[in-house]
Formats: structure tokens, C-alpha cells, sequence
């Protein structure tokens, strides 16, 4: 979950100044946590608490207000009754990454995975992301590799993963549905060669930078690890209470705590 956090906060800045190039200061000036971070927490701290994904997101969004959540998921959150509001955006997908590290399988990862997302994206569109990014980082934690989970992704969710980063960036626009966001952020992460790579992708692109760059770490870090270096800093951006939330999944999913 580490690696899905740090591609938000690296993210942050060029979210609306796109940039096009792998050139760039990892934790430049400015960088922040955004609503991808604040949504990630609220789904770790629910599943640990066997709660409600509808009231922990509307509390988190409440008690973190100002982080660049969607105009309609501020007002859902600030509901009573929290219904769905069929969203198709790529919020389903950026904070679903807690689902593969809590499953004890792939049936419980992929209805996690839906009921994570189905809470405000209820589109099929936005479920079907979510459980690809889900699924896409528990298949890197039980070690398949990158052949075999391009090929699965396709099949299972109908993706295209058939362009290579250099082909995205040339023609990518910015786009917030999961369709247009989740199939180059894995693509970002599967063409990578360490984490540091795909983070790298993930930004070249353009787009919805903080995102991409949140699902696409997600799934590098599953693939390959996360530098300590990452994890380091990210304990600089984040509310003590985030970082006992990080620590507490990690001792229940027994991933060995490096920087934080």
C-alpha cells in the first residue's frame, strides 16, 4: 500500500502541470498526500475494523477535508444516507490497493475489491477497475510475473495492455474514468523495471498524474519492492494517525515495516 501512497504524493504536482518526460524531481516541491491517500487509509483501517467502506470514507473525507476529492464524492460524503452515485471515475480503482494485501483469496480479494468500489462507484465500468488494480497487485504478491498478469488482465477484464508507454504518452489525454485510467497505469507498472521506473511512467504520461501514478505504485510495489528510500519519505507527508493505520496492516499482513 506504501507504493500506491507515495505515487500520490510524487504525483501531486503535475497532476494539472503534466510534464511528458521521465525527467523529474521524485517529492519535488509542493508535493502533498491527496484524496488518494486519505481514501487508501480509510479502506486499510475499514477492512482491519470489519467496518462499513460507506462510513469510513464519509468520515475520512470530513476529518480531511481540502485534499482535491471529486465535486461529487465531497457531496456524497457529506450525506446522510450514502447511496451510490454510479460514478465511472477512477476513485474506485486509486484506493483499493489495502483489498490485496487483507484477502485470504482471490474470491474474498475480488468481492472486497468490489464492495470497496461499489459503495459510490457502482458503474460497472468502475468496479471492473477496481478489481483489475486488485487483482493486478495480489497476482504480483503471490509472484506471477509480468507476462502472465498482462495476459490475465486482458482476459479477465477486458483491457488493451498492448501499448507500450512511449505509444500512451503521445496521444494521452487527461481522463478520470477508470477506463481510461487503470489499463495505462498498469501498463506504467508492467513495463517498469523497478518501482522508481514505473512511478516514472506513470507521471510521463500525463493525465491524472496523482492517480495514475497511485495505481500504477500500487502494483510496482508488489512487483518489485519499495526502495527504503521511498518509504522514508513518506512518514514526512503524512498525519500520525495515517502512518499507525500503515503500521498496523503491516504487522497483520506480516510485510516487514522499512521506513515508516
Amino acid at each position: 500500500m506504501n507504493g500506491a501512497i507515495a505515487g500520490d504524493i510524487i504525483g501531486s504536482i503535475y497532476e494539472h502541470q503534466n510534464i511528458k518526460s521521465k525527467d523529474f524531481e521524485f517529492f519535488g516541491e509542493g508535493c502533498r498526500y491527496t484524496d488518494d491517500t486519505v481514501c487508501t487509509i480509510a479502506i486499510a483501517e475499514c477492512l482491519m475494523d470489519g467496518g462499513d467502506f460507506a462510513d469510513y470514507l464519509s468520515r475520512y473525507a470530513l476529518r480531511y477535508p481540502s485534499r482535491g476529492y471529486g465535486a461529487r464524492f465531497w457531496e456524497w460524503a457529506k450525506q446522510w444516507d450514502h447511496e451510490p452515485y454510479g460514478s465511472i471515475g477512477n476513485g474506485s480503482a486509486m484506493r483499493v490497493s489495502p483489498v490485496a494485501y487483507f484477502a485470504r483469496d482471490e474470491e474474498e480479494l475480488l468481492q472486497l475489491a468490489e464492495k470497496s468500489a461499489s459503495v459510490t462507484h457502482n458503474h460497472p465500468d468502475a468496479v471492473n477497475g477496481a478489481m483489475a488494480t486488485a487483482w493486478s497487485i495480489w497476482a504480483a504478491l503471490k509472484g506471477e510475473d509480468r507476462v502472465s498478469i498482462r495476459s490475465e488482465v486482458i482476459n479477465r477484464f477486458g483491457y488493451n495492455l498492448n501499448q507500450s508507454v512511449d505509444d500512451i504518452r503521445s496521444g494521452y489525454n487527461y481522463d478520470v474514468t477508470c477506463k481510461g485510467t487503470v489499463p495505462p497505469a498498469i501498463v506504467c507498472a508492467l513495463d517498469a523495471c523497478d518501482y522508481e521506473d514505473a512511478i516514472r511512467n506513470a507521471i510521463s504520461i500525463g493525465g491524472d498524474s496523482d492517480t495514475i501514478a497511485c495505481i500504477s505504485g500500487g502494483i510496482a510495489e508488489a512487483l518489485f519492492g519499495i526502495p527504503k528510500w521511498v518509504d522514508d519519505q513518506i512518514a514526512l507527508y503524512l498525519p500520525d494517525a495515517f502512518i499507525t493505520v500503515i503500521e498496523r496492516l503491516s504487522i497483520l499482513t506480516a510485510r516487514p515495516m522499512e521506513g515508516i
